[in-house]
């Protein structure tokens, strides 16, 4: 039976015109409780928020009483109040910015520097939820979020660093924050981040995002280039990444190698980058492989040792790729001229899995 918020015309059934003003009135009075300060109705509107988009609507003014409460600094009332804001912020807009607005960027911050983990996890988790509004971004900012996000990115609990690099990235997409962020040094933790965990997660994504924006400076660039196994982590998401990590793994290889290739250009082959590259020329993104055919391009300039491809022989090939490639086994067909490829490039990729196996 269809659920009576889900009519959109006609009139009303009688039931549904009993129930409506019966839960409206169960609202109001769950919000009344949230303002006399129960911890338990923050917990019910934490519950009702978790799935719902229609209570995170009709809850909307229960986001003062709920910031009051995360401000007086009780131990589970703040715990409670968080917990609920957080998903009233989940897909949300307007109540991102009805938070911030009514001031939880302040006890946020603090929970951020909480000893107890698992505040901090959710204090995380929120400032994630509410960093995702252009309109928040530049508060947030200015809030002196970003050094807690990267100490918080280097001492967290695993959820709370996938968290913090998440919030860094939103904020990293106003240009002035780079800066901000590089000033607490955020590649050691990044890098760790990356070696620890899945190539192709979601979070991969989000540092290797992160660090494609954060390597047009140079102090990023010799941060990522003296941290062990740092360029080489950023070429195995090039290789097992998932197609938005490897675009954003290429486009930070690619702004190293622009930004001087004379100085990268060897360390980035050392670290057998080729194989993925060539591999991204026919199976990455639109944008990962224009990126990958301007790195190789950059690359096949380095006089070459005695096996490895001739300039010309490795552009003709990859430029040529597609158009040698017909008919239904085109991914198969490619894959055995990848193999191909790659067996030409056979030290730099043997070089790179003695590297990989000493970082492991």
């Amino acid at each position: 039976m269809e659920s009576p918020e889900a009519c959109s015309s006609g009139e009303a059934s009688p039931v549904a015109a009993a129930e409506r003003p019966s839960e409206a009135a169960a609202l109001r009075a769950l919000i009344d409780r949230v303002r006399a300060g129960e911890v338990d109705a923050a917990r019910e509107v934490r519950r009702l928020t978790r799935a719902s988009a229609r209570h995170r609507r009709k809850l909307a003014p229960a986001v003062e009483p709920l910031v009051a409460m995360l401000r007086a600094g009780a131990p589970d009332a703040g715990e409670a109040a968080l917990l609920a804001l957080l998903n009233l912020a989940v897909r949300d807009e307007r109540n991102k910015t009805k938070i911030v607005d009514a001031g939880a960027l302040e006890p946020l911050l603090g929970y951020l520097q909480s000893s107890d983990l698992n505040l901090q996890e959710y204090a995380t988790a929120a400032l994630l939820t509410l960093s995702a509004s252009s309109t928040n971004k530049p508060i947030i900012s200015a809030s002196g979020a970003i050094p807690l996000l990267v100490q918080v990115l280097k001492e967290g609990n695993p959820q709370a660093k996938n968290d913090a690099v998440m919030a860094l990235y939103n904020l990293s997409t106003i240009t002035d924050n780079l800066q901000a962020i590089l000033a607490v040094q955020p590649i050691p933790p990044l890098i760790e981040l990356l070696k620890g965990g899945k190539r192709s997660s979601k979070t991969a994504d989000k540092c290797c995002a992160l660090l494609e924006s954060l390597l047009a400076f140079d102090q990023c660039r010799v941060a990522l280039t003296s941290e062990e196994g740092g360029v080489l982590t950023i070429v195995e998401v090039l290789e097992e990444g998932s197609l938005q990590g490897r675009e954003h793994a290429v486009g930070a290889l690619l702004t190293m190698c622009e930004s001087d290739r004379s100085k990268y250009r060897d360390l980035i082959l050392n670290e057998g980058a080729i194989p993925g590259l060539l591999e991204l020329t026919v199976h990455g993104t639109p944008k990962s492989r224009m990126k990958a055919h301007v790195l190789l391009d950059l690359l096949r300039n380095t006089p070459y040792s005695r096996s490895r491809l001739q300039p010309d022989t490795l552009e003709n090939i990859v430029t040529n790729i597609a158009s040698q490639i017909d008919g239904e086994d085109r991914g198969g067909k490619a894959k055995k001229m990848l193999a191909e490829m790659v067996k030409v490039s056979m030290e730099q990729s043997l070089r790179h899995l003695q590297r990989r196996a000493s970082f492991a």
